[in-house]
């Protein structure tokens, strides 16, 4: 597992003023934090709703501290808590915005207006400004302002769950914040490029990403599919797949393997010596890759009798020998004892924590990548933010009788 970063990371030098709540907007500030920029989280006076999240202790788990959600997706930052809808509030704001080469909000574009926070307002008073936002449906349509959680904008309105889900079967459902944290992570990557284009024009921009076009990106195969043919691809089933070098089989332990031979004729022979059945190699049923589509429900259920007499290692072991192309289906407790998940750097450690946290998505050769501080307190670092912004001590402490600051 690495440690702290050993130098300044690739973004070292930008800083980054969050408005955002929950996952989508914090997350692309933590990445963003995590490649090095200088991050000022500015939270409600009650704080980002994500703090107070419940729920996330699994049953029988031992009670811990802390908020692991809301630690990933806030590592690095420092907080401010501000009253944004008051006038001495939004003069803070300003100022941080001043001194700011990127805004990251995820906040509803109507709330933004109402904040003089929206794009055209900000860009107009701070032109250098990258300006980051987040939506759940995009800036235009009549579903532009609804509420965007990625369950609803990501998940089930771009079609996602809907192509996952076999005929009467139910929609399944979404791990926490899939679609959030991997939106974030391109929002961040779009980031980078506006500040690029800053470096050559001089000018900021905005950069718009919404969860329900990041939904739908993902599923440019089937989309692309059903504009050029009129139909879509069916939902794939287990029992019938067209390739049974493709799919994934239930072992004797209860455990799962799945084969990735694409290449339906290269990955068959392997396959058949792995299981013991030459036979299958002239058998007219399956020595064709048409023949084995029009055969499928009978080849894959005589394949899930053999795969259930072995345990799932032991026909790893043997896949390897015969050079099949298969990989374990992982539960959460089989990545963490993975030896490739640690040796790739999936874990960090996060400093001032004691606990290992999920690295980011990418490693930078000459610029190192990673968390250089945990998750901050609600409004843990008020007095040195206003106080880089030129407010004495006596300011902050007046700000905080009159309930602006926290």
């Amino acid at each position: 597992m690495r440690g702290e970063p050993p130098g300044p990371g690739p973004l070292d030098g930008v800083r980054v003023v969050e408005i955002a709540l929950w996952v989508a907007g914090p997350a692309t500030a933590a990445v963003l934090a995590d490649w090095g920029a200088s991050v000022v989280k500015v939270e409600p006076l009650a704080g980002d709703p994500q703090r107070h999240l419940e729920g996330l202790r699994p049953p029988g788990a031992p009670e811990a501290g802390g908020n692991p959600t809301f630690d990933v997706s806030n590592r690095g930052k420092r907080s401010v808590a501000l009253d944004l809808k008051s006038d001495r509030g939004r003069e803070v704001i300003e100022r941080l915005l001043g001194q700011a080469d990127v805004l990251v909000t995820n906040l509803r574009v109507r709330a933004l207006e109402r904040l003089g926070l929206d794009h055209e307002s900000v860009l107009a008073r701070h032109p250098r400004l990258v300006y980051a936002l987040m939506t759940g449906y995009g800036l235009r349509g009549p579903h532009a302002d609804a509420p965007g959680y990625d369950s609803g904008a990501f998940w089930a309105r771009s079609g996602l769950a809907a192509s996952l889900t076999v005929p009467g079967g139910t929609p399944p459902f979404q791990r926490g914040a899939m679609g959030d944290r991997s939106a974030a992570a391109v929002l961040a990557g779009g980031v980078s490029a506006a500040l690029l284009a800053r470096e050559r024009t001089g000018t900021g921009q905005l950069v718009a990403g919404s969860l329900y076009r990041w939904g739908t990106y993902l599923l440019s195969s089937d989309l692309s599919i059903a504009l050029q043919y009129g139909a879509p691809m069916a939902t794939a089933r287990r029992e019938a797949m067209a390739s049974p070098t493709v799919n994934c089989y239930r072992c004797a332990d209860d455990r799962w393997v799945w084969l990735i031979g694409l290449e339906r004729d290269r990955h068959w022979p392997p396959l058949v010596r792995a299981v013991g059945q030459p036979a299958w190699l002239t058998d007219e049923r399956f020595a064709t890759s048409s023949a084995r589509q029009q055969n499928a429900r009978t080849l894959i259920a005589s394949l899930d009798t053999i795969f259930a007499e072995k345990p799932r290692d032991e026909w790893l072991k043997v896949f390897d020998e015969c050079g099949v192309w298969a990989e374990p289906v992982n539960t959460i407790e089989d990545v963490l004892a993975d030896e490739q998940f640690h040796a790739a750097g999936g874990l960090v450690e996060v400093p001032g924590t004691g606990t290992p946290g999920v690295n980011g998505p990418l490693d930078f050769g000459a610029t190192p990548a990673g968390p250089r501080s945990a998750a901050p307190a609600l409004g843990a670092d008020a007095d040195a933010v206003l106080g880089s912004l030129g407010y004495t001590r006596a300011d902050v402490d007046a700000l905080r009788s009159a309930g602006v600051v926290a």
